[in-house]
């Protein structure tokens, strides 16, 4: 299916979402949004598709936020409130996908294009890339992405980011543990293949089961979520992908996943 903002490709397992509206710097429109709510409800419901990768066409910004001329425009509130419910589907969508998300950033992630970057399972950031929250200083406040910010930094460095509205670098956001790993220009499209093929050869069942447990036990108390995270344990004993892996692991071969 063809899209009017993003490219979306699917090959060896791996679906690959690239932001297209370099004349905006992938503002994130409504169009673009929908766009992204349907490649990803698309990729989830596809079974050749094991992983996805958010990416950018832009040479120097994945996305630069939120479109702020929405912010000012004469429209009622009714309707303003209506097309921010876009924002939580599209986070919500990302975490409950089933299939590991690679947000490749590849050029600058601002603003709500920051909460995209960390709903996704694992950030690689192309070395030079920044990541902040400029909203503050035209105004307004990351609303919608805090909860997200929250959720991966300790509260001091959050408010950091939030209060005072200015970037920080990938080396500065791998050292606080948003970036799973900066690579150079030169070797940053192999290694997003790489770790794109390495998770694609993975169990998809596995992994699913994997994600929806680490999702629903995050907020358990301690007791209730060795309990839940027992139970399925036991659970993944019960499956096919599991024995075979297994049996490969002891017969010194490449596991042949059946996703049951």
């Amino acid at each position: 299916m063809p899209y009017a903002t993003l490219r979306y490709r699917v090959a060896d397992g791996v679906a690959t979402i690239a932001l297209d509206q370099p004349d905006t710097r992938n503002a994130l429109s409504d169009a673009l949004l929908d766009d992204l709510l349907a490649a990803l409800a698309a990729a989830r419901d596809d079974d050749a598709v094991r992983v996805v990768v958010l990416t950018s066409t832009h040479p120097r910004v994945f996305s630069a936020g939120a479109n702020l001329a929405g912010f000012d425009a004469d429209a009622p509130l009714v309707a303003k409130h209506a097309a921010l419910e876009r924002f939580p589907r599209l986070f919500e969508l990302l975490g409950r996908l089933g299939k590991p998300t690679i947000c490749a950033a590849n050029g600058h992630v601002l603003a709500g294009a920051f909460g995209i970057a960390l709903a996704c399972d694992l950030i690689l950031a192309k070395e030079g890339v920044r990541f902040g929250t400029p909203e503050i200083n035209v105004g307004a406040f990351p609303f919608m992405i805090a909860a997200l910010i929250f959720r991966n930094l300790p509260r001091k460095r959050a408010l950091e980011l939030l209060l005072l509205g200015e970037p920080i670098d990938a080396a500065e956001a791998h050292r606080i543990g948003i970036v799973n790993r900066v690579v150079g220009a030169d070797a940053f499209d192999a290694t997003v293949a790489d770790w794109a093929a390495r998770l694609a050869a993975k169990s998809p069942l596995l992994l699913r089961m994997g994600k929806e447990a680490i999702d629903r036990s995050r907020d358990m108390a301690l007791p209730e979520a060795l309990d839940y995270l027992r139970a399925q344990l036991a659970l993944a004993q019960t499956t096919d992908d599991l024995r075979e892996g297994v049996r490969a692991f002891f017969e010194r071969r490449t596991p042949q996943w059946t996703g049951r």
